[in-house]
């Protein structure tokens, strides 16, 4: 019997275990820590959200979601300093001309006006490897000012006019990639609306927040995360003409935590819930 060569010998080991071949296609997992170490918040949770200039910290709420750019690293120590914990607002689906790394975008990743919103234009999404350099930035800058997770809005591209022919699997692989990317810098992170990829990207996200889902009749579509005991936050807005009577019950019955807040997302609020 002739003897195998070292070389021989790793070629049949290799093709033992059916190593597939160099482009197979990965499929995404949620990446995780050994001890998935970042905040998992409880299904029922006070919550504020406000986006404008000073935080209003005395708003009684467990956790706060405030934009990433505006708020200094000492408001989200002074805001843990009161037992509450903090989120960062960032937009991961558009760009936007008053922020500070805006130049940082390649202009190809750039698409049509977000309509309604100043100074902000759609990204196309299926470009990952442009737009990872900017977004991995975010979120390190999330983790270093101590945040405990990180809100990414705009992230249901797909179902807009972007200028770019973005499709359902464009969207599920970014939102899979930013969750992981999140999760890898031991931050929490929510499913911004995207109500029709619940069910296949609810593993990759540890909460909920949706806006308009009473006053458009969407909501039943965010139970499965309640199920998997994720919660979810409810912002209806003013400017619809909904009030807290119109949807708090519903809100209740669904074990959502809903609050009612100006379309500016300003310090006021009204909350469904109360400690």
């Amino acid at each position: 019997m002739k003897k195998l060569s070292v070389f021989a010998l790793l070629v049949l080991l290799i093709s033992a275990c059916g190593s597939p071949p160099p482009n197979a296609p990965e499929t995404a997992q949620p990446l995780a820590t050994p001890a998935e170490d970042w905040w998992k918040p409880a299904v029922n949770t006070l919550w504020q959200w406000q986006l404008t200039q000073p935080i209003d910290m005395s708003v009684d709420a467990e956790m706060y979601d405030i934009d990433l750019f505006d708020t200094d690293a000492s408001v989200v120590a002074a805001l843990h300093a009161r037992g509450r914990k903090v989120i960062c607002y960032i937009s991961a689906g558009s760009w936007e001309d008053w922020r500070p790394d805006k130049d940082r975008f390649p202009a190809s990743v750039i698409g049509k006006d977000y309509e309604g919103w100043d100074g902000e234009k759609w990204l196309d999404i299926r470009q990952i490897d442009l737009l990872a350099p900017v977004m991995r930035a975010r979120l390190d800058e999330c983790r270093a000012k101590g945040f405990d997770g990180v809100e990414p809005d705009n992230i249901d591209a797909f179902t807009n006019d972007t200028g770019f022919p973005l499709t359902a699997a464009d969207q599920l692989a970014y939102n899979r990639w930013l969750a992981n990317e999140a999760h890898a810098r031991g931050l929490s992170i929510g499913l911004k609306n995207d109500p029709e990829q619940v069910a296949d990207l609810l593993p990759y996200f540890d909460w909920a927040l949706t806006e308009d889902c009473f006053a458009e009749e969407w909501c039943a579509d965010m139970l499965p995360f309640i199920a998997a005991g994720k919660p979810v936050f409810a912002a209806e807005y003013t400017d619809t003409g909904i009030t807290t009577g119109q949807f708090c019950d519903r809100a209740q019955a669904m074990n959502f935590n809903a609050i009612l807040k100006n379309r500016d997302l300003d310090a006021w609020q009204e909350s469904c819930r109360a400690r």
